[in-house]
């Protein structure tokens, strides 16, 4: 076989092998917490938000911009653990090659 043609055999094993990543990436999820844990956001680790769960506690009609930025913290945290997942389980695929535009 030729060096070309067993780059590109190379090339769709490991695009599949991508593709089944993408996939599981899709079910796990991360967690951020704020607050001492009064404000919970999960995200899976396509980058989507699954849930955010607020305490009874945390919410204070008097003070809405507490939460609001108790809910920007802990949202940022799951996404932030999201894509570092997302980042970690595709260099297992791509061996540390970097690939502009996967994630």
């Amino acid at each position: 076989m030729s060096s070309i043609g067993k780059l590109m055999k190379q090339a769709t094993r490991m695009q599949q092998q991508m593709e089944r990543v993408q996939q599981e990436l899709a079910s796990k999820t991360v967690e951020g917490v704020a607050g001492g844990g009064s404000v919970k956001v999960v995200a899976r680790c396509d980058q989507t938000l699954q849930s955010i769960k607020i305490a009874p506690e945390a919410v204070n009609p008097a003070d809405v911009p507490f939460l609001e930025e108790l809910v920007l913290t802990a949202a940022n945290q799951a996404l932030t653990a999201a894509k570092e997942t997302a980042n970690r389980e595709m260099g297992a695929v791509t061996q540390g090659m970097s690939i502009p535009g996967l994630i």
